[in-house]
């Protein structure tokens, strides 16, 4: 499911689905990311990567039919360097991808804006990844305060961004 088809506002799944959140299922992450890429609404079942400084094995993810997923990659919060940038926002794109949340930076900010793309990351930072690491996949992640798994459902809008363990509808 991408931006095309969005079931509803953050806001009314949210209401919609008030018992999940006090269940824990419906997760809503802190608003600390920016926006940026075209679409500014985008949903999809969650594939998670954590990394540090550096975006080693991410083209490569990326590369892979998309199929409407969002990426969540967990650079620890670091604001030392960007993970994303243009290039690797338009192979996103190119691949299907609804979008991408990073706990870290973005590059090429007028690239990644001109993409029809999703993004939300914490700031941008002109500083290139390193290309080597440790590079952790389909792991649970820490982002926004909130306990991201692969496989999960992420919402996001200017409203904030959702997470759950189903797929929901408002």
């Amino acid at each position: 499911m991408g931006s095309e088809k969005f079931p509803a506002p953050v806001a009314d799944l949210c209401d919609a689905n008030a018992s999940l959140i006090l269940t824990g299922e419906l997760r809503i992450l802190e608003p600390v990311f920016q926006p940026y890429g075209q679409c500014r609404s985008f949903s999809g079942r969650v594939v998670t990567m954590r990394v540090l400084e550096h975006n080693a094995g991410l083209r490569a993810l990326l590369e892979t039919p998309g199929e409407g997923r969002v990426l969540v990659l967990d650079g620890g919060g670091s604001k030392q360097c960007a993970l994303i940038g243009g290039t690797l926002a338009e192979v996103a794109r190119g691949s299907g991808w609804a979008g991408a949340v990073v706990n870290g930076c973005v590059r090429d900010v007028d690239d990644v804006n001109g993409c029809a793309i999703g993004v939300r990351a914490l700031a941008s930072n002109p500083r290139k990844p390193g290309k080597s690491g440790a590079t952790e996949m389909h792991v649970d992640v820490d982002v926004g305060g909130a306990v991201v798994r692969d496989g999960e459902w992420l919402y996001a809008d200017s409203d904030g961004i959702i997470v759950c363990d189903r797929e929901i509808y408002g």
